[in-house]
């Protein structure tokens, strides 16, 4: 006698929606239905895993597919929503491709929050966090993320440092130098955030007003200087470690 096949199978496809998610009926339409309609061609019976950033993963199963619409019934909760640490990734707004890449990766290493910080240098000021947001999302569906990074709003630096929580850790990436990062990252445990400069890094008077401040911490990411954007990615994986969230 063969095997049971798992339920749901690996390859359930995995959605975002903006409702509360409780047992019973959801009806969807627009983007959502379109992807499970059209991109991975749901039918009647087949089973959706949804998450909604609030009550953690859910188990549903296809009860009518229309044209451009279908009804979900969800019938249980497979995991809670995940504990998140508490990293926050500060990054000047780069432009567009590689700031998407960096929202990606942040959410699929478990950043908490996205602040977008504006420097002199920043060559993009406004960030458009919609579709930093949309990236993010992608990246919770394919990688199992249960919980979606807040976007706060874009900062201007000087007012990003006066109003910085004492009790938060900033991990300065510095490419003239400091403490290597896990180092660092080990002496100084607990709420944290990793900011990150923009392509033509910071100006003088910019890195002198961070390193004066009481909770920053110049790190260092190796012998090479590193893009902006993999920057952010390699001092995000260097605290998970640290933090044991891997």
């Amino acid at each position: 006698m063969g095997a049971v096949p798992a339920w749901p199978p690996r390859s359930t496809p995995r959605l975002y929606v903006e409702t509360p998610l409780a047992p019973g009926a959801l009806s969807l339409s627009g983007p959502p239905a379109h992807y499970l309609i059209a991109v991975m061609r749901t039918k009647a019976g087949d089973p959706v895993k949804l998450f909604d950033d609030a009550t953690g993963e859910w188990l549903a199963v296809a009860t009518h597919v229309g044209k451009r619409d279908l009804t979900l019934d969800v019938t249980e909760r497979l995991r809670e929503r995940e504990p998140v640490p508490d990293l926050w990734l500060v990054a000047a707004p780069l432009k567009k491709g590689r700031v998407d890449w960096m929202a990606e990766k942040a959410c699929e290493l478990g950043v908490a929050r996205l602040v977008p910080v504006v420097t002199r240098r920043t060559v993009v000021d406004k960030p458009n966090t919609d579709r930093l947001r949309a990236h993010m999302v992608e990246a919770a569906e394919q990688c199992g993320r249960t919980a979606v990074p807040e976007i706060a709003d874009d900062v201007k630096l000087p007012a990003l440092l006066r109003d910085w929580p004492a009790d938060r850790a900033l991990f300065f990436a510095d490419e003239l130098g400091g403490a290597p990062a896990a180092e660092a990252m080990r002496a100084r445990p607990g709420p944290a955030a990793i900011l990150i400069g923009p392509e033509g890094g910071f100006d003088d008077d910019e890195r002198a007003a961070i390193r004066a401040h009481p909770a920053a911490v110049g790190i260092a990411l190796g012998p090479r200087i590193l893009r902006a954007d993999t920057a952010a990615a390699a001092a995000v994986a260097v605290w998970m470690a640290v933090a044991g969230d891997w």
